[in-house]
């Protein structure tokens, strides 16, 4: 891959990137709070099953859809799996955190000299209110756009689903940052095994209920420090 590619994808990916994304715990702080996650081990089943039966099965899928569609430059195509995964997301601030999200990536990935890329007609088309512009969409166009392959593209955005979990768990429980990376380390492999088996072909499937319930609880906290 070309080293300014490179470079460019590593800048949407870096926690600085203004996505918002600091500001979200996917229902860990509601599972803190409520005594269901205490521990490394807690916080590591939690993601991983999160992984497995949610973002690798759902939003990974959504994304390996929107980048295939984003080289045919059909956009049609990338608005249909952006709907398909707005009905999939039970939870309401499931749902904003992702749009915000997404709409903050495509509004800084958009050039200064807007041309008539699918990048500029997908964002069109979100600004426009045709469509979501959840993130794991724009992810895949934006990626593909860039020039990351689909594999990598997918392990990109778990990666950086991952590195969210312990950035919030740094704030929620006591875990240090050796603690941290080591858990960033134990989830390489199924991040790995997900960005490679993903089928476009497969439908958008997701079974993370209890996850789903602690985000719909969490604007139910006497006290909290995210968002969602």
């Amino acid at each position: 891959m070309d080293t300014h590619l490179l470079l460019q994808g590593f800048r949407y990916l870096d926690t600085f990137f203004p996505s918002g994304g600091f500001a979200f715990s996917s229902g860990l702080e509601t599972a803190v709070q409520e005594g269901h996650v205490r521990t490394t081990d807690d916080l590591n089943r939690y993601v991983a099953d999160f992984f497995r039966r949610g973002l690798g099965t759902c939003e990974a899928v959504a994304l390996a859809q929107a980048y295939q569609a984003s080289r045919k430059r059909d956009v049609d195509g990338v608005i249909q799996t952006d709907d398909a995964l707005e009905a999939m997301k039970l939870c309401r601030e499931t749902r904003a955190a992702s749009r915000q999200m997404g709409r903050s990536l495509l509004h800084h990935a958009i050039p200064p000299q807007d041309g008539t890329g699918i990048l500029e007609e997908f964002s069109t088309a979100v600004y426009s209110g045709r469509s979501p512009g959840h993130l794991a969409v724009t992810f895949g166009v934006v990626f593909q756009t860039i020039g990351w392959d689909q594999q990598q593209t997918i392990a990109g955005f778990l990666y950086q689903a991952g590195v969210g979990f312990v950035s919030a768990s740094y704030k929620l429980l006591p875990v240090g940052q050796r603690e941290g990376q080591r858990l960033l380390e134990s989830w390489v492999p199924l991040i790995e095994e997900l960005s490679r088996t993903v089928d476009t072909s497969m439908p958008l499937m997701s079974w993370t209920p209890i996850q789903e319930i602690y985000a719909m609880r969490h604007s139910q906290l006497t006290s909290r420090l995210f968002r969602s």
